[in-house]
């Protein structure tokens, strides 16, 4: 790229500044000479042509906004002189067409994987201990931490203070001088090396806030989406405390896993704290049962698997001016390379799909997935406007500062993660990907909530690219951090694991860093690099109470 301004498409009357350019600049652009009326700073647009009150603003060949003032040619695009604006969709029958990447040099490639009963193949092997009942959470602390350092999975630091070290040398009689001199601190490293089952990579305590209370349909969709963490291919079993009296009976969950899997075999332990003689019998219990589920666990090794076997979840945050012109656009062309491989792809975030509905549909196969999504899409931004908020309210402080100044801006440049290839199904949150090829998902734009959405989904691999940074991961699935910037990526380097900056300053196209992203990926999926995001413990875990969120 390694030039000053970016055009994306002809019809667009505004240009992405590549670099801060000074007041009074001149540039040449479609033969059309523009005197910059002010400094624009890298990632902010500016006009290309003078935008009267009232008028079409374009970018990426979309519309993005409106003008709310007379813009001048060669003038910054802000808050104060462009609203939201969108052009609405329908369903219209289309032939979809599309010409897939050249993948042969990933056609005999493999990762190794877990292989499970039902055919499904995970990039890891937890198990997970989680509440039904936002009451369990303090038991599921407590169990945490009488196992999780114990067994060698504490993730949270780059090491472990033995203190038992120096209990052991003071009742075996150490002078003072003996114990200051004894070695405490363990690398993660160690403790890894010292795990009692090197073939479990760890297990995963979901703490939530739901499960009582609220509405009841609240708890029968967190029944769902555990239901689909426990049958993800990245877990092996599962340890579940219930209270005994909450909305969120277990026998909600079990009908929710013999809807996703009648064969499901993996191991499960219930157990009913009102049920139980004490809280100490209980929580014995609970830990007895799951170090014998480790047991089991660790029979299962990784084995080789076709790359068919990866599904690829697909999530922005944090996003910047340049989001959408690097780090999206190369993830896309992942995807796409993923998809030609056999492979699977979860497009979430709907409401950072405002604006470019009309393509999305145009890329549905069928006409009934096409209205599903024009459906989903309309009763969202509805029930959104109905609290007084809307699509239009989702950028965020951190967004607009750096250059995406409305919804449909950053819808247009988010859904490049997407890719080109066909649209195969359309999911409703806690559905799950039964197709390959790319499937969107019905999720918000909430970092979190549409992360916890993707595994939900069966992403065995989430990618999340980033303008300003975020430590965001998943307890399940390995999550990829992306960065769009040469800055982010040295200011934050102890969270990003791949550079799309690259393409700004033309060392990398947009297809090269796709391609360099998806070795990476198998990389991960083999279980050879560990994300920064895992290595953190970034277990982030947010179920969406399917209310208004942006």
């Amino acid at each position: 790229m390694n030039q000053a301004y970016l055009q994306i498409h002809p019809a667009d009357n505004i240009v992405a500044a590549l670099v801060d350019l000074p007041k009074g600049h001149t540039l040449t652009i479609n033969g059309t000479t523009i005197q910059l009326q002010e400094k624009i700073p890298a990632k902010h647009k500016f006009a290309v042509e003078t935008v009267a009150v009232g008028k079409a603003i374009k970018m990426y060949g979309v519309l993005v906004g409106k003008a709310a003032k007379a813009i001048p040619k060669g003038s910054r695009i802000n808050t104060d002189n462009t609203i939201h604006a969108a052009q609405d969709y329908g369903v219209q029958k289309k032939q979809v067409q599309w010409k897939a990447p050249d993948v042969a040099k990933w056609s005999n490639r493999t990762f190794k994987g877990y292989h499970r009963a039902d055919g499904k193949v995970g990039t890891m092997n937890f198990w997970l201990v989680i509440p039904l009942v936002f009451c369990e959470n303090r038991n599921i602390k407590v169990i945490k931490e009488a196992m999780a350092e114990q067994l060698g999975y504490s993730t949270d630091r780059h090491f472990s203070v033995d203190t038992q070290a120096l209990i052991d040398g003071y009742k075996n009689g150490a002078d003072t001088e003996t114990l200051l001199q004894t070695e405490i601190i363990r690398s993660r490293e160690e403790i890894q090396q010292n795990r009692i089952f090197p073939n479990v990579d760890g297990i995963k305590f979901l703490t939530h806030d739901g499960g009582c209370g609220g509405i009841r349909q609240d708890s029968e969709t967190l029944c769902r989406l555990l239901a689909t963490y426990i049958n993800h291919p990245n877990v092996a079993g599962a340890t579940i405390l219930s209270l005994g009296c909450q909305n969120a009976q277990f026998q909600l969950l079990e009908q929710s896993l013999n809807a996703l899997n009648p064969e499901f075999k993996k191991q499960l332990f219930i157990l009913e704290q009102q049920a139980s003689t004490s809280e100490r019998a209980f929580i014995a219990e609970a830990v007895k049962k799951t170090f014998v589920g480790l047991i089991e666990a660790n029979k299962t090794t990784r084995q080789p698997a076709s790359l068919t076997h990866l599904s690829l979840g697909l999530e922005c945050g944090g996003s910047d001016g340049f989001s959408g012109i690097s780090a999206n656009p190369a993830l896309g062309y992942t995807s796409d390379l993923l998809v030609a491989l056999g492979g699977s792809t979860i497009l979430s975030e709907f409401p950072e799909l405002n604006g470019v509905e009309q393509e999305l549909i145009n890329r549905c196969e069928t006409e009934a997935l096409a209205h599903k999504f024009a459906s989903l899409m309309r009763t969202y931004s509805e029930r959104a406007e109905a609290v007084g908020s809307g699509f239009k309210n989702n950028p965020s402080p951190g967004n607009i500062k750096d250059g995406l100044i409305t919804d449909a801006m950053k819808s247009a440049g988010a859904a490049k993660k997407g890719g080109t290839s066909p649209i195969t199904d359309v999911l409703d949150y806690t559905e799950v990907v039964t197709k390959a090829g790319l499937n969107l998902l019905c999720t918000p734009g909430n970092d979190v909530e549409s992360t916890t959405g993707l595994a939900s989904a069966g992403a065995n691999l989430i990618v999340f690219t980033t303008g300003l940074g975020t430590p965001t991961g998943n307890p399940i699935t390995p999550v990829v951090k992306m960065s769009t910037n040469h800055q982010l990526t040295q200011r934050m380097a102890d969270i990003i694991d791949i550079n799309a900056g690259t393409i700004i300053t033309g060392e990398d196209t947009i297809e090269s860093k796709g391609e360099e992203l998806l070795d990476l990926l198998i990389k991960v999926a083999s279980g050879e690099i560990t994300t920064h995001a895992t290595r953190l413990g970034q277990d982030d875990f947010i179920p969406w109470k399917r209310g208004v969120s942006l």
